[in-house]
């Protein structure tokens, strides 16, 4: 069979689920291309750390082009996917253009939920991307920048103020990287404040932080972050956003940072499909990962809902790359002919892990043995070190860790962007104004 002869599998997304799937079809006799808005594959759960100063965004993020170079059939597009017609088996591009597919695989994750409140994007931004992680450490820095600044203790008190929204592992992981960077990376950086000053406080609407974890792992986890010296506060909801700061019921605190954790929602491509979602959108797959009345058109990854043995497959990175690999298996088969071609996918769980700070994190191996403390962090490092793509990013990842170790310090401390100091500053008392004096007299010209 030639190129043109073979069938055409797109794969829309190159996170972790489309970026499996594409290398697990690299010896299949079929033509792949693999489209993504954004020309870099990104290793989320290390985000946070480039929002935290700990890593550079080169660090956790590789081209995809440069990834999938030896794999001779496939072909990466640059470009953004604004609808699907499963009827005629076509993907419609932002530009209008057209993508014929044989088989399709949709995994283009999620995006932030603020639960109907969207105007609360632009005071506490979420953490998805390297522009977020940027924004965030641009935020956090120029908050400690802004309460050098200020004279006023009381107007200052504010800026020192970083509230967390959300105690999942993104939130709890933020908030003991706040907390580390007020109590040691910034001690001897300043001279008007003293960094140590500040409140990192983990707003959490449940009874307890990192809600998908055992209970016992959250108690000690609970009790890590006290010990980083993190105000957590449960079974609190937010009211209102704005640039001044959070109301949590009846109560407001004042912030210069408000951070976003609190729920995602999936991609709207989703609804373009024309099959049952679920509350946040998620396309409700059956056991094979296909949707609905199509043997042709899989969805996998954060965009996909499904329970495995009566609990839901949870949307981590580990979840997408077996959902990946399966999803190219089948169509495997079905290019072969195999009339079982769908098989009913199954879900290993190799664990869940969070890490909280220097040496202390918690985390759930192989879903039956429970560590926490320094065991659960070197536990940790491994794991994310042998999923980094490249030899380049595990050896400066490991540099960067080792370094923050060793010296409590954080070596990507950079401000960037045109805007230096935020909108909603506190405006500095106002000098009194001298009286205006007159204009001396000009001299009298000389008599001739």
């Amino acid at each position: 069979m030639g190129a043109s002869d073979r069938k055409h599998v797109v794969i829309i997304g190159g996170g972790f689920g489309g970026l499996w799937a594409a290398k697990a079809l690299r010896r299949a006799r079929v033509r792949v291309t693999l489209l993504d808005r954004r020309n870099h594959h990104l290793f989320q759960p290390l985000l946070y750390q480039v929002a935290t100063a700990t890593l550079d965004p080169s660090d956790i993020a590789a081209p995809i082009r440069s990834i999938l170079r030896n794999q001779h059939n496939l072909q990466v597009l640059l470009g953004e996917a604004r609808s699907i017609d499963v009827a005629r088996k076509a993907v419609t591009m932002q530009d209008d253009s057209e993508l014929a597919y044989d088989y399709l695989v949709v995994a283009t994750g999620a995006t932030h939920s603020y639960f109907g409140k969207d105007h609360w994007a632009r005071f506490a931004p979420g953490l998805k991307s390297l522009e977020d992680a940027l924004e965030i450490r641009r935020r956090v820095l120029i908050a400690y920048e802004a309460a050098e600044a200020e004279p006023d203790p009381e107007r200052r008190r504010p800026w020192l103020n970083f509230v967390i929204i959300g105690a999942g592992p993104t939130g709890v992981e933020l908030a003991g990287a706040l907390s580390e960077i007020a109590r040691h990376s910034l001690r001897a950086d300043f001279r008007r404040i003293d960094p140590a000053d500040a409140r990192v406080i983990l707003v959490e609407g449940q009874d307890r932080v990192l809600p998908t974890f055992p209970p016992e792992q959250s108690a000690r986890a609970h009790k890590q972050l006290e010990r980083l010296g993190v105000e957590v506060r449960l079974k609190t909801r937010v009211t209102d956003i704005d640039a001044g700061g959070v109301a949590l019921g009846d109560q407001r605190i004042e912030a210069g940072t408000v951070l976003w954790a609190a729920g995602v929602a999936a991609s709207p491509l989703a609804r373009t499909l024309g099959v049952p979602l679920d509350r946040a959108g998620r396309v409700q797959v059956q056991s094979s990962l296909a949707i609905p009345g199509r043997d042709d058109v899989f969805v996998i990854g954060d965009l996909a809902a499904l329970e495995v043995d009566g609990k839901p497959v949870p949307g981590v990175s580990a979840a997408a790359m077996q959902e990946g690999e399966h999803v190219a298996r089948t169509i495997k088969r079905a290019i072969e002919g195999r009339g079982d071609a769908l098989h009913k996918f199954h879900y290993f769980n190799r664990g869940t892990f969070a890490t909280i700070g220097r040496g202390a994190a918690v985390g759930d191996f192989l879903g039956r043995l429970q560590v926490s403390g320094f065991l659960a962090w070197l536990a940790w490092l491994g794991i994310h070190i042998f999923f980094l793509i490249g030899f380049r990013a595990r050896l400066f990842v490991m540099f960067s860790w080792a370094y923050s170790y060793l010296s409590h310090r954080r070596g990507v401390r950079l401000i960037t962007g045109t805007q230096l100091l935020p909108e909603r500053r506190p405006a500095l008392p106002e000098q009194p104004k001298e009286p205006a004096q007159p204009a001396p007299a000009e001299p009298a010209p000389p008599p001739n």
